[in-house]
């Protein structure tokens, strides 16, 4: 059965039968907008495939554009061919617009702060709200510039002028792609850049992400040997750069955990997800093995994956830090699950699209879910039966695609403003009913 939907919001009927089908997924939101901002200061042609095109990826893409960066886009053959300066940005004064794409901001503020130019950075209401003064104070310890135009710590910024190098700390930060923003664009320094981490990285996989992609793109941060403190520390040589190459992106992981979890939660229900398998740059697939903990039948081999639902859920208490992106999918399969599944040590949920953790619990119990939050933690308590009930999506991708999940044990669910999907994942929706209507 099809799904009803409008413009304002879809309905998803509940699944009759197990299904049985392989998704192709677009490519990933975070190897795109990381082998853009690479490709756009590299020396020479860039030819990127498998590229997504959604709205945070599109900001990107315009961001280039503006900053006259030779690009040619072909959206029907998911490619973009890039040549790159090779160095800093041109100096020039610039306006970018960002939307609520906030790898984008955080990866052009780094850039733009390498580069002599004057460039003001900005987003809607919600980027607004979303701070990026960590990121600030580490360009400003490394000589660079950064200026808040109305809040301190939060868009609209301007910055530029060069970044001089030598060493910054990121303490417990909030978010790797602060960590990564800095990472890209030390090869435009006057000197080396030293990036100390002195606590827990949120996101860690992204950071190993960010270091290889740089390594793909000729320029090998090097890890420097402990002294003992605990210290982790990473040295990018500079002035140096990067080399335009050929680099094919990978399916979407963390779009993956939806297809993953449809299949987890409707028994005997299977899903081969082709492109993903333990060798990929995403740290997002091991959402798999979560499912795995919880009883799912997981298969996995280098460049693919293959789970099949189980008869009983059971539920966990886990650590999700290194894979955040990852909760409402994870919250959503805890409602089937046969005890509470406690998610801990998750506190930049707080600062995302949304305050995901607070949109979790107002949600859930709309379904009947008894649910508590705490600032970093969320624990789920499966109900004997659930009811109907429109779901708001808070303008979050991620909210809209995890909720759809439970639309196939639940009848009557809702989700309201379905068109979020377009943030990372323009046709979600027809995929997912193509594939839990392919009967097994």
């Amino acid at each position: 059965m099809m799904a009803a939907n409008t413009a304002d919001w879809i309905d998803i009927p509940p699944v009759t039968a197990p299904f049985a089908a392989g998704v192709i997924l677009p490519g990933s939101k975070s190897i795109t907008n990381r082998a853009l901002a690479l490709a756009s200061i590299a020396e020479g042609k860039s030819i990127l495939t498998g590229v997504l095109f959604a709205d945070d990826t599109l900001r990107m893409i315009e961001a280039l554009q503006a900053l006259e960066i030779p690009i040619i886009v072909d959206e029907s053959d998911r490619t973009i061919t890039l040549t790159g300066t090779g160095g800093a940005f041109a100096p020039r004064s610039v306006d970018l617009f960002c939307q609520n794409a906030g790898t984008a901001i955080r990866f052009l503020t780094a850039l733009c702060a390498a580069s002599p130019g004057r460039y003001r950075l900005d987003g809607n209401a919600r980027m607004r709200e979303r701070p990026i003064g960590e990121l600030a104070v580490a360009i400003q310890s490394l000589g660079g510039s950064v200026e808040f135009e109305i809040n301190d710590g939060y868009p609209p910024l301007v910055t530029g002028g060069g970044i001089s190098g030598g060493v910054c700390r990121f303490e417990q930060t909030k978010s790797s792609q602060y960590i990564s923003a800095v990472l890209i664009a030390a090869p435009l320094a006057k000197a080396p850049v030293e990036v100390e981490l002195r606590g827990p990285v949120t996101s860690e996989p992204y950071l190993r992400m960010t270091m290889e992609m740089m390594k793909r793109f000729g320029n090998r941060p090097q890890q420097v040997p402990g002294a003992g403190d605990g210290i982790k520390r990473i040295r990018i040589t500079a002035p140096s750069g990067y080399t335009g190459c050929k680099f094919a992106i990978e399916p979407d992981a963390s779009n993956a955990s939806y297809f993953l979890a449809a299949a987890a939660v409707t028994p005997g229900s299977r899903i081969e997800i082709p492109g993903l398998g333990r060798d990929s740059l995403q740290g997002d697939v091991l959402f798999a093995d979560v499912l795995r903990q919880m009883g799912a039948d997981v298969f996995m081999d280098h460049t693919s994956m293959q789970l099949t639902g189980p008869k009983r859920l059971a539920g966990l208490t886990i650590d999700m830090n290194s894979i955040p992106d990852m909760v409402q999918t994870l919250a959503v399969v805890a409602l089937f699950a046969d005890c509470p599944t406690k998610i801990v040590h998750v506190p930049n949920l707080r600062v995302k699209e949304t305050d995901r953790l607070a949109a979790l619990e107002t949600e859930l119990r709309k379904l009947g879910a008894q649910v508590r939050t705490t600032e970093d933690s969320i624990e789920i308590y499966p109900a004997k039966s659930y009811h109907p009930a429109s779901i708001d999506t808070y303008d979050d991708h991620r909210m809209a695609m995890a909720f759809a999940v439970a639309a196939l044990r639940i009848k009557g669910v809702r989700i309201n403003h379905p068109g979020c999907t377009a943030k990372t994942y323009p046709g979600f929706f027809t995929d997912f009913s193509r594939v839990v209507n392919s009967l097994a």
